[in-house]
């Protein structure tokens, strides 16, 4: 058999319905809070800033939501994505491992982040909503956002956290050449915005900075609703079209993973990969061991707490249970600024609760060197985030070539690296810094976390 070993799906076999892994889980997870009443949510209360078709799928329990055929006509432009079989890398780690990735960058804009996008406009488009506000750490959610705003008509605005929005100039170009409007965050547009610059004027930004931003300008504008890249449950839904996806791929290749692996930021592409694989073990039969990979310095699953806090800085969102660094803490500027928010998606963060999933995090130098490893064997150059997961591959190849054991590890490959070559050009010039976690700015925030009952 030759060195590219690909399995692609027919059109046809793009899943029909996204899966909810609420219906299975063995315990619930913990309801999100008011922030006023620390009662749990209602509907009602997330209207402001969502419609109810999405807040329907926020809160479900059914174990298929059906993908319309509006989403799905869409979808056939780049799915079912491909599932790849890494021979050459295989062959270059002497491992006698089968390493099997899925790739996602193959859509228009780059990232898994539109298989959410395009459904999330749509409802918002039925539901009459003119303007979508969201906040973006790299700019794969917002470059992705700004593409199915104009599928579907609507204006799209975007605050990118200000160190990415200077690091990753063609990102923002992509959401402008879209139709959006890309703001720096902190910015001067909002009141939470104003009042970060006021107290730190040269903040770099955060995910949770920008989210208030974002949040804000929803709740405020009668024609506006807000869309979110990662981190709430009806986003994770929307992901999983990638792990059923993978599942049929894996019966065409004549095999099943042992080890499946994801990098985590907010949790959207590890979920998506790792959900629908989760159904086997908590219906009580064997099922593969499941890594989340994550950034030494934002480490929310390794190093974070797991209790009630806010989504954002300004504390206008509503109080999630989650694994959280608190929602003051601001990571320092790695070049994954997807990996770098504070507070992991509740639900993912049950699961790890709940014993089903491992976390681990490593430095962005030895994951850098990774994804050069990775393009040189398979020719993709990968997105900063994607090299987390690959450096948790290979190690998981190398202990496979240490113990003698022939395992399969599947991957998710969430988008490529073409609009992040200055990472890569700094990393060659020995410029990228491994920044430790600032235990003294953790501790801090995380006396700051809300005090619930």
């Amino acid at each position: 058999m030759g060195d590219t070993v690909k399995y692609v799906l027919d059109e046809e076999r793009i899943p029909k319905a996204w899966y909810n892994i609420a219906a299975d889980l063995p315990e619930p997870p913990p309801p999100p809070l008011h922030p006023g009443t620390l009662k749990p949510l209602g509907p009602d209360d997330l209207a402001p800033i969502f419609p109810m078709s999405i807040i329907a799928q926020e809160v479900s329990t059914e174990r298929w939501i059906e993908i319309p055929d509006p989403v799905r006509e869409i979808y056939r432009q780049w799915r079912p994505s491909p599932l790849f079989r890494a021979r050459r890398l295989e062959r270059a780690l002497d491992t006698p491992a089968r390493i099997y990735y899925k790739y996602e960058g193959a859509g228009p804009a780059g990232s898994h982040k539109i298989n959410t996008s395009v459904p999330q406009a749509f409802y918002n488009r039925e539901a009459g909503v003119r303007k979508l506000s969201t906040e973006t750490g790299a700019g794969q959610w917002g470059s992705s956002l700004a593409l199915a705003g104009a599928m579907f008509g609507l204006e799209v605005q975007v605050f990118m956290v200000k160190v990415s929005y200077h690091q990753k100039p063609y990102r923002r170009a992509l959401m402008e050449t879209y139709g959006a409007t890309c703001i720096a965050s902190p910015s001067d547009r909002t009141q939470s915005g104003r009042a970060i610059l006021a107290s730190h004027p040269d903040s770099t930004g955060s995910l949770g900075i920008a989210i208030s931003e974002a949040v804000e300008v929803a709740a405020t504008s009668d024609d506006t609703k807000y869309a979110l890249g990662s981190v709430l449950n009806h986003v994770l839904l929307h992901q999983t079209v990638i792990g059923e996806e993978s599942i049929a791929q894996m019966e065409m290749a004549g095999d099943q993973p042992d080890v499946i692996i994801g990098c985590t930021g907010g949790g959207s592409n590890f979920a998506g990969l790792v959900f629908p694989w989760l159904r086997g073990r908590m219906a009580g039969g064997a099922g593969p061991r499941v890594i989340a990979v994550e950034p030494v310095s934002c480490p929310t699953l390794t190093k974070g707490r797991y209790a009630y806090d806010f989504g954002d800085t300004a504390h206008l969102t509503p109080l999630v249970k989650m694994h959280t660094l608190g929602s003051t803490f601001v990571p320092p500027g790695f070049h994954a600024g997807g990996l770098r928010y504070h507070g992991m998606a509740p639900m993912l963060s049950h699961v790890h609760q709940l014993g089903l999933l491992e976390a681990r995090a490593y430095h962005q130098n030895e994951c850098f060197e990774a994804g050069v490893r990775f393009a040189r064997s398979e020719g993709i150059v990968p997105a900063p985030e994607s090299t987390h997961a690959i450096k948790a591959a290979i190690d998981e190849a190398l202990r496979c070539k240490a113990e003698g054991r022939a395992e399969t590890i599947l991957f998710n490959l969430s988008g490529h690296g073409h609009f992040d070559m200055q990472a890569y050009s700094d990393y060659f010039a020995g410029k990228l810094v491994d920044q430790p976690l600032d235990e003294g700015a953790l501790d801090e925030a995380l006396a700051g976390l809300p005090v619930v009952g």
